[in-house]
């Protein structure tokens, strides 16, 4: 383990439906903008998505798929230092894809999402040597 674990003892739960056209991905970034939300993650999340774009694992582009999905798991962290977020979806045979969540996911007919917040834990994005990527560095306020 790369990190100790940080504890915290308060949590905070914001429940948000996004509607027709939203963008899934821009809209929890507005959201967590907004609310200047620095250690966030997601408790659940459902809907439907006219759009998806993923990117695919050991893919370095996205993949757009259109058409009409089910979210079927929706989990991440939230942070406005930067976020990671994976979706599933399936499709109306129930074909499953999943991958990390891009820009361009667009709402169906709903998302209902629930967010947990912990307001004295920080989540920031820093380089890893062992990964060659900025990953979760999870600190205390």
């Amino acid at each position: 383990m790369a990190q100790a674990p940080v504890a915290s003892t308060n949590m905070q739960v914001y429940s948000l439906r996004l509607e027709p056209g939203d963008d899934l991905k821009k809209s929890l970034h507005a959201f967590i903008t907004a609310n200047h939300i620095e250690a966030g993650f997601i408790v659940t999340g459902v809907g439907s998505l006219t759009q998806v774009h993923l990117r695919l694992a050991n893919q370095e582009q996205g993949e757009y798929y259109r058409g009409h999905f089910e979210i079927v798991s929706l989990v991440g962290t939230l942070s406005v230092h930067g976020s990671h977020l994976h979706a599933s979806v399936s499709d109306s045979t129930g074909r499953t894809i999943g991958g990390h969540l891009l820009d361009g996911n667009l709402i169906y007919t709903t998302a209902e999402l629930v967010l947990g917040v912990l307001p004295d834990v920080r989540y920031l994005r820093e380089p890893c040597p062992k990964s060659g990527y900025n990953e979760l560095k999870v600190y205390k306020k």
